[in-house]
């Protein structure tokens, strides 16, 4: 387990720099996982093995991995059905990438079905099981499927604050921030990567949370703040 989790860090971390490496250290995740038996552990390295796999252009191969590392586990139990339901919301998000609308849907739909049969269960690596998530990832779906407008709704309704973790607040900030963007809201836009910048100073430092950022100072609307906030992120030579 500890080995593992080793691995799903040091993936995670290469994720983040778009590094290769994300590609061994999940394998290595995965293997180590697999020996421990824990469905957690097999759930978290399979995640960032998608991920991994998702940003080489493999969204198809990675949907597919998950589909078949989910259908292993057993649902009626509430800690392996837990990790089901991150499961299919990662794979939710790999098909929507890749336009696969109704795949894309048909799991995140799955997934929310799943979080009303069990309560949400704590001790997950790093995503939690609960209507909360699953609202967060219907976000990032609806507007990789270039549909951001259906999803003011439900950004309307997402209390990020309940996440557990700065990351996954700082993501889904993130998400209703592209949301705006797509839809032309500058202002909506910049409050939001202002919500990611409270909660991981550091993602609005990533590659394209600056080019987002530096679209909105070059934008036709003047923000009061923005050039400031774009300054301390490094937008400005973005």
């Amino acid at each position: 387990m500890a080995l593992a989790r080793s691995y799903v860090l040091a993936a995670e971390l290469a994720i983040k720099q778009h590094s290769d490496a994300a590609w061994v250290a999940a394998d290595r995740a995965l293997a180590a996982a697999r020996c421990s038996g824990i469905p957690v552990a097999v759930g978290e390295a399979s995640r960032q093995l998608d991920i991994a796999m998702r940003r080489s252009g493999r969204s198809t191969a990675a949907v597919h991995l998950l589909t078949k590392e989910a259908a292993d586990l057993d649902a009626a139990r509430d800690h392996t059905g837990a990790v089901r339901t991150t499961l299919l919301l990662t794979g939710a998000y790999s098909a929507a990438t890749s336009r696969d609308r109704t795949t894309a849907l048909s799991l995140l739909e799955e997934a929310e079905q799943e979080t009303s049969r069990h309560p949400a269960v704590p001790g997950l690596f790093t995503m939690e099981a609960t209507r909360t998530q699953v609202d967060a990832y219907r976000i990032s779906l609806l507007n990789a499927l270039g549909t951001p407008d259906r999803a003011v709704e439900v950004a309307a309704r997402l209390n990020v604050d309940r996440m557990p973790t700065a990351e996954r607040r700082a993501r889904a900030w993130t998400d209703v921030a592209r949301m705006w963007n797509a839809l032309g809201d500058s202002k909506q836009t910049f409050a939001a990567l202002r919500r990611v910048e409270q909660e991981a100073p550091q993602e609005v430092r990533r590659p394209a949370l600056r080019t987002l950022t530096a679209g909105l100072l070059y934008g036709p609307t003047r923000i009061e703040g923005l050039r400031e906030f774009a300054d301390r992120t490094g937008a400005l030579v973005a």
